[in-house]
């Protein structure tokens, strides 16, 4: 490969979330951190060299973005998912999360009702509950080591509690499916048929493993709101960039307006750049990334397979967060928790923190140097198997 994702960079003291707040979070100080979701590799070069010219600049005043910003992001899309986009249906934002909650405030009064599926990200939870919405779930139906979308209850929901806005997470994080166009196809006649706005959380479609096809909601139903940025996929996190695809104008209207409220205006200077950088000249810095992960999920198959065979992997269709069921441990969640990071030494994420559905589940990041990702498999095996 070109680029050498099996060097170990070391994050500690960098005041990395990941590595630096162990004893903030209540874990050992010995645990190994494999849960928050970025990746424990370097940027790609060319970006950093990007970002490198900025800050030798020396200024970093106001800044914004220009057209040929605009054109990386609407190549990018169009090129890889067949969804077109123009600048002005371009809402830039500070990250998926924050545009989220401006817009179940843009779009929605309240008390009004929120549809999720879960298990689901966390922070969706708190977005809806924290604006004073109402939660409603839908919970994935888990069969045959695949999670599917139980349509009858999501329509029944809709109608009985009067959803406004359903949250789509697509790709499924933590479980890690791609929805193929058939199911969201379903989904959308039953969001038109009812009245719902959907926004679609699709900030993992670039991670789409081999046999499957993100399908860009935007391109079902072109009133979606579509949510994407390059921080998941360039590991940029930090940079704090998102942009927002919105092409129904009074949608876009109101939610240019909610931020405008919370007196948020340009991004981030250094994330204008890494963002047009990686758009324009990041894609064989991710082809040699994903054929790694692949690797890596590899790595993971076989591993359980051999050495812990009580512990079930939900084979990922997208994304580098690994879901892995313990249930047949018949451990509560708790024990689990405990049993992981007090004996296994390992930091995970645990099922229950995606909701109730994740009882007896663990999210591991397999987005590190395999040889991490080995050492995290052996811990995992000295205290399960």
């Amino acid at each position: 490969m070109k680029y050498n994702f099996d060097e170990i960079i070391n994050r500690y003291g960098t005041n990395s979330l990941k590595f630096d707040f162990v004893r903030e979070r209540n874990k050992p100080d010995d645990v190994l951190p494999m849960w928050v979701a970025d990746m424990d590799f370097s940027a790609p070069p060319e970006v950093l060299e990007d970002i490198h010219k900025a800050v030798s600049h020396g200024i970093f005043g106001y800044t914004e973005a220009k057209e040929s910003y605009y054109n990386a992001v609407i190549n990018w899309f169009k090129s890889r998912f067949g969804y077109e986009v123009t600048r002005r249906e371009i809402v830039k934002a500070p990250g998926i999360v924050f545009a989220l909650a401006q817009a179940i405030r843009a779009f929605t009064e309240k008390d009004d009702a929120v549809m999720i599926q879960t298990p689901v990200y966390y922070p969706f939870y708190d977005i809806i509950r924290d604006n004073g919405r109402t939660l409603v779930t839908n919970p994935l139906v888990y069969s045959d080591g695949k999670y599917v979308v139980d349509f009858d209850d999501f329509e029944s929901k809709i109608v009985d509690e009067k959803v406004k806005l359903f949250l789509l997470c697509s790709p499924h994080n933590p479980v890690g499916r791609v929805w193929t166009k058939d199911e969201l196809e379903r989904l959308n006649e039953i969001c038109v048929r009812h009245n719902v706005i959907v926004i679609s959380d699709e900030i993992h479609c670039d991670f789409v493993w081999k046999g499957h096809t993100h399908t860009c909601f935007g391109r079902i139903n072109e009133n979606a709101v579509i949510a994407t940025a390059p921080s998941k996929t360039f590991n940029l996190a930090g940079l704090q960039v998102s942009n927002i695809f919105v092409k129904d104008t009074d949608l876009r209207r109101k939610l240019k307006s909610e931020i405008n409220k919370s007196g948020y205006s340009q991004l981030n200077t250094l994330g204008i750049v890494s963002c047009e950088s990686a758009y324009t000249k990041g894609a064989e810095w991710l082809h040699e990334l994903k054929v790694y992960l692949e690797g890596n999920i590899k790595l993971v198959r076989e591993f359980i397979q051999s050495e812990l065979p009580k512990v079930k992997l939900i084979e990922p269709q997208s994304t580098y967060l690994v879901w892995l069921d313990f249930s047949e441990y018949k451990l509560t969640q708790e024990e689990l928790d405990k049993r992981v990071t007090e004996g296994a030494k390992l930091w995970l994420d645990g099922g229950t923190m995606f909701g109730k559905e994740g009882e007896g589940f663990q999210r591991i990041n397999i987005a590190c140097p395999r040889s991490v990702l080995q050492d995290a498999l052996n811990k995992l095996e000295g205290e399960f198997s």
